[in-house]
């Protein structure tokens, strides 16, 4: 029987990561759950152990329910009846599959029926689901909106809603409107206060609205007339019983064909605040695209995993000229990259997890109490860390996971055209992960600022003086750290630059050599302790490193302001005299 968590023993070796001990400690808070529920875990061990059985119950689902509907709900799709969603048959069997197992709620403190687990696993789970269906994927782990309202919400909200999703009823974020995509400070749907009713009354209009016939939705609306401007946007909580919202449409997508993307219509729909008015965008919006990122990061890596897998499978069938393709140089070294860049970005994946686990949990310990001076210190360094590594492991993991999909399908030859093979699918779902809930652009706009504070460098260069398991990843490192001087020698030569056009031409070539190398330094810490698992992606990697670094630093150190002019698609039109 499939099993996507046993398949893949990179996945219990990030699960057994040492940060792990910390987290759990934060998380567990010294196991004091365990004399109030049967399901708490008694110590570290316990703790770990739960984790892993969770892990092995959805790979098993991913890997045998999940995977044996994907073909079907990728032909079927969501259906428009009405003005209401109904999902395609398999994804409704999907989620009756997950419910059953108790897999919602999974991050929730146990008193709102949750699983109170770390990001770390459950963000394994968003990896698993992906890897065979990346469109269930979305309505599944659009769960984790909860997590904003658990932040920001109150005790009485709590209460009602997390039970709720913990029980398996779903969610969504309604962002985007017709004028306001990735410019969110533009949203125009009127939240205005009714005396009447006591609660807010919301209309307009949402679109591109992922799962958006969900069952709760946290809604960013205009509730300060007068304004156009990120100041005036609040966050809501929208029942679904409450009426009041209809989907207008569902978009005809080139993938996540299980996933309804939905434009929606408010109408004097009734709702509450979360939070307080005008943090909407400011602060509450930005904590639930960091999750959704770090979610797009984990379906990334999914669908990377499983676009390798159907490429190596097909390799090592595959005959031509009476060899296995996969004994031909040039397959190997497409598979051997698609290794390495998979098992790179899963790295950096699972490293802002737990980043984030970190912080997350002394944030909620400084709700029930004042942290020690050391508490804080610890939740600064790792939300730093956090807010640093997110747009590398969204931005890169969604251009891996193209770049996998690509290659499957370029191994596969003509068979990687047809619509029978898997391969195709993946290349259609990957698409829009470099898109949505902010484009690979947009990332390197988050990123910038670390590159050319140092913050980037100082992580490098702290990860080369660190202590390595085995001898054997020493020299390789010392490549590495080469590297690390050529980008230093790159961020110098763009931070002298005064023109700020030069410096956003060239900040994705900097945020690429960024990755490459915390990637490379990454993938040998984790070869030089289990070599037989990584050694070949890292040399593979560093390779792949060396290659961009090196040439985009001799392309950075040769620009001048005045090649901008060769670049720009159109001609400045001259004021005639």
């Amino acid at each position: 029987m499939a099993n996507h968590y046993t398949e893949h023993p990179e996945l219990r070796f990030e699960l057994n990561h040492p940060l792990m001990q910390r987290i759990v400690e934060l998380k567990e808070r010294n196991f004091r759950d365990k004399d109030e529920f049967d399901t708490a875990p008694l110590d570290h061990a316990d703790a770990m152990d739960n984790y892993d059985r969770v892990l092995d119950i959805v790979g098993e689902i991913a890997g045998t329910t999940i995977a044996e509907n994907a073909e079907g709900v990728d032909l079927e799709g969501p259906h428009h009846e009405g003005d209401r969603v109904r999902y395609a048959s398999g994804t409704q069997r999907n989620l009756d599959a997950m419910v059953s197992a108790g897999m919602n709620g999974m991050t929730m403190p146990r008193r709102y029926e949750g699983l109170n687990f770390p990001i770390m696993p459950y963000t394994m789970c968003a990896e698993l689901v992906a890897a065979s269906d990346a469109g269930f994927g979305n309505i599944w782990s659009l769960q984790d909106c909860i997590e904003t309202l658990y932040e920001f919400g109150n005790e009485d909200q709590h209460a009602r809603f997390i039970p709720r999703i913990a029980h398996g009823e779903t969610m969504s974020m309604d962002l985007t409107e017709p004028d306001a995509g990735s410019d969110l400070q533009s949203a125009m749907l009127k939240a205005t206060y009714s005396e009447k009713d006591g609660c807010w009354l919301i209309n307009g209009v949402k679109r591109f609205i992922t799962n958006g016939d969900s069952d709760i939705h946290l809604v960013l609306a205009r509730s300060e007339a007068g304004t156009k401007d990120g100041r005036g946007l609040s966050m809501f909580i929208y029942d679904k019983r409450q009426g009041g919202v209809t989907v207008r449409h569902i978009e005809n997508k080139l993938g996540i064909h299980g996933s309804p993307t939905c434009e929606l219509v408010y109408k004097d729909a009734k709702a509450e605040l979360c939070g307080q008015t005008r943090m909407g965008l400011i602060k509450y919006v930005m904590a639930l695209m960091n999750g959704a990122r770090l979610g797009i990061a984990a379906q990334s890596v999914g669908v990377s995993q499983a676009a390798y897998t159907e490429g190596l499978n097909y390799a090592r069938e595959r005959k031509q000229f009476d060899t296995n393709i996969v004994d031909f140089p040039a397959v190997y070294d497409m598979l051997s990259r698609m290794k390495a860049k998979l098992d790179a970005g899963r790295s950096i994946l699972y490293q802002t997890a737990r980043y984030v686990d970190i912080y997350k949990a002394l944030d909620d310990i400084a709700r029930e109490r004042k942290l020690t001076p050391e508490e804080r210190a610890e939740q600064k360094k790792y939300m730093r860390l956090a807010d640093a590594f997110t747009p590398l492991a969204k931005g890169m993991n969604s251009e891996y996971a193209n770049q996998n999909a690509y290659d499957a399908i370029q191994i596969h030859g003509g068979s990687g055209f047809i619509m029978e093979y898997k391969s195709q699918r993946l290349y259609r779902d990957a698409r829009i992960f470099s898109i949505y809930e902010g484009t690979t652009q947009l990332q390197v706009v988050a990123a910038v600022r670390y590159i050319t504070n140092g913050t980037y460098l100082s992580i490098m260069k702290e990860m080369l003086e660190g202590e390595l398991s085995c001898d054997c990843m020493k020299g390789l490192r010392e490549r590495v750290a080469k590297l690390v001087q050529l980008y230093e020698e790159a961020v110098e030569k763009v931070n002298a630059s005064d023109n700020q056009d030069v410096h956003d031409f060239l900040a994705r070539r900097l945020y690429n050599m960024t990755a490459d190398i915390i990637g490379s330094l990454l993938l040998i810490e984790d070869a030089a302790k289990a070599p037989d698992l990584f050694k070949k992606s890292a040399h593979v990697f560093v390779r792949m490193a060396e290659e961009e670094v090196i040439g985009h630093t001799a392309y950075i150190k040769a620009f001048n302001a005045e090649d901008l002019e060769q670049f720009k698609a159109v001609e400045e039109e001259t004021a005639e005299a």
